[in-house]
């Protein structure tokens, strides 16, 4: 039997406090890209019980993506953004969910992203990665970002870490590896990067009240 919304409200709130899980309910993240990174950030913070989430890939399930992303083998060839709903309803059935079956270009940013409280970037293509954090640096300056930058490879977990780069951007990773060291990407590795961006959004929210941030 799937919990009620209060019960579910109720059980997160014990676990957080009123205060803090009255932040996360009242915020927005959008998570811009659900690969590796942004299917696990995207995971993380529907089970920290944030109240919204607006979700943006073009791509769909391939085969070679079930070894770090979270998808199933059964959602080979859906779209992104349907399937990981499709995961993110059975963890918390009562988020809301805006997805968008797009790439994100600086001619739509503006519009897919003017409800989000925080911006994560979570490309795994260089030249995309720099285009939204131009952008949302640029043209959203009322909105936190967090970033990614390296966490490929076989190297230590403990290389990877949160550094504050201005006072709204946040970037995460160990700012070295690159897909093109030939080490591959690993579940583990590219899950300890995601978790420190999911775990940045949550700080960001714990220290600053929604739309004041």
């Amino acid at each position: 039997m799937i919990p009620s919304k209060e019960e579910m409200y109720n059980a997160m709130e014990q676990r957080h406090g009123k205060e803090l899980q009255r932040k996360f309910s009242s915020s927005c993240v959008a998570v811009c890209g659900l690969g590796g990174l942004g299917s696990n950030i995207a995971v993380s913070l529907s089970r920290a019980g944030v109240g919204k989430l607006i979700l943006i890939d073009f791509d769909k399930v391939d085969v070679t993506n079930l070894h770090r992303q979270q998808y199933k083998a059964s959602q080979v060839g859906m779209k992104k953004t349907a399937a990981l709903e499709q995961n993110l309803r059975e963890i918390s059935p009562y988020i809301e969910l805006e997805t968008h079956n797009v790439r994100i270009t600086e001619d739509n940013a503006a519009g897919l992203l003017k409800e989000a409280d925080i911006v994560c970037e979570a490309f795994d293509n260089a030249e995309a990665k720099a285009m939204l954090c131009n952008f949302v640096l640029g043209e959203l300056q009322d909105k936190y970002l967090v970033a990614a930058s390296g966490m490929a490879g076989i190297g230590s977990a403990n290389d990877i870490v949160t550094r504050r780069i201005t006072k709204k951007f946040y970037l995460c990773g160990d700012g070295v590896s690159e897909l093109a060291d030939g080490d591959g990407l690993f579940s583990s590795r590219v899950m300890v990067c995601a978790a420190h961006q999911a775990h940045a959004v949550l700080r960001i929210l714990a220290l600053n009240e929604r739309r004041s941030i």
